[in-house]
């Protein structure tokens, strides 16, 4: 099997662009992944596009990536189509390696773009309801209530103003997973956050650059107990995408090995029916594990993480879920500053979901971005110093008690 490698990045301002289409954010994420690479577009031959929401607030339903990427001339070659919540881009990227191993291309482009800001609010919030069962969506909410009933919420902690279903999800997630079975509080989901908002101070294509302390982000708004308003990623609009090749073409096109990331690992899972007790079978737990295996490295030979905020309870249940502390710490860890640039293991120094944004179909090659600019040694203030193996983790949906698709994907200086 040959090695596989990203020679090129690019990645929109993540935000609220209301003077730009999806195509436009779509063509400023290629052209520049396309500079940063050295690549001529006649060498691309095949093209993976992620998108969630364009059909819901476009009626663009059909053919999102032929409309998005034909008119930035990749005509006649294979354009692919992928749907998978805040995974889909994730999803492009995964099956762009997959078609690389397989030896179908040499060269593959994957992207992701979402355009979900609207001075609608009910319709952007709206815009997330499909990403669980809708025939059984209030069977689905009552389930998770009963996993969180141990932490009654105190009075005035629910937001009287509308938000995603999907923090009431997160907020039973971690009072029935992280605060009922190991104590995590609310001060240490603070410190995530905080941590995540100071990252973003250092990075030009964040959505937010105001660090926040730990006071600050427990004296704000309450969306659903535990969490409050800056715990939470925003709406946002945003594209990115990576140029990916083969061994072969590396040399072939003359791309510069020095810039070029292999990639270690890139790995897909979906959720099972298992029970809420049951973490190791859970599907970020399983992708993880096959994505360290098929590595060749453990979990301790990680020096830097983007993982799936949406809000500060995703970062902990991840950091539990792949074995990055030891089970029942992911708390103390972010309290003591464990995770902080200049920590024993810097998670999300991009700012995350949370501070970063989270234009959900472009998320996942964001978080790929970042990592991609880490292992170069790019990030300037927010280097993370002599990084040489990355990992990402990017979840979509909810099936039950759990991420209903999840990818790991795991990178190293070439």
């Amino acid at each position: 099997m040959q090695d596989i490698y990203i020679v090129g990045v690019g990645m929109t301002t993540f935000g609220r662009h209301l003077d730009k289409s999806i195509k436009q954010l779509t063509a400023w994420a290629v052209g520049d992944a396309l500079k940063d690479a050295g690549c001529d577009r006649k060498w691309v031959q095949a093209a993976f596009f992620g998108n969630c929401t364009q059909g819901h607030f476009e009626g663009q339903h059909m053919i999102r990536g032929q409309v998005a990427l034909l008119p930035l001339g990749f005509d006649s070659i294979p354009i692919f189509n992928l749907e998978g919540a805040c995974a889909s881009s994730s999803h492009a990227f995964n099956l762009a390696v997959n078609q690389l191993r397989a030896g179908a291309t040499d060269v593959v482009l994957a992207v992701g773009a979402e355009k979900m800001y609207t001075a609608d609010k009910a319709k952007m919030f709206s815009a997330f309801d499909s990403a669980w069962d809708v025939e059984t969506a209030d069977d689905n909410a009552n389930y998770l209530a009963e996993m969180g009933k141990s932490i009654v919420p105190p009075p005035g902690t629910q937001s009287p103003k509308p938000y995603s279903r999907f923090m009431d999800v997160y907020a039973a997630l971690g009072r029935g997973g992280l605060m009922a079975r190991y104590g995590v509080t609310q001060r240490q989901l603070a410190a995530v956050a905080s941590k995540n908002h100071s990252h973003s101070v250092h990075n030009e294509r964040s959505q937010y650059r105001m660090p926040m302390s730990i006071e600050e982000i427990l004296a704000a708004p309450p969306i659903t107990y535990p969490v409050t308003l800056p715990m939470c990623s925003p709406i946002s609009d945003g594209a990115a995408a990576a140029i990916v090749c083969t061994e072969a073409a590396l040399k072939k096109y003359g791309f510069d090995r020095k810039r070029a990331v292999k990639v270690m690992a890139s790995i897909v899972r979906s959720a099972s029916a298992r029970a809420a007790e049951d973490f190791d079978k859970g599907c970020t737990h399983l992708a993880g594990k096959l994505a360290f295996e098929q590595a060749g490295i453990s979990p301790s030979d990680i020096d830097v993480a983007e993982l799936h905020d949406a809000t500060a309870i995703g970062e902990l249940l991840a950091v539990e879920a792949l074995g990055l502390c030891e089970p029942g710490t992911s708390g103390v860890m972010a309290e003591r500053g464990d995770t902080t640039i200049g920590g024993k293991l810097p998670i999300n120094p991009s700012g995350g979901l949370e501070s970063k944004g989270h234009p959900i179909g472009a998320t996942g090659i964001g978080q790929i971005y970042e990592l991609v600019e880490q292992l170069r040694g790019n990030c300037g203030p927010r280097q993370v110093e002599d990084a040489h193996f990355a990992l990402q983790g990017n979840g979509g949906g909810l099936w039950r008690v759990e991420e209903s698709t999840e990818h790991v994907g795991i990178f190293s200086r070439a």
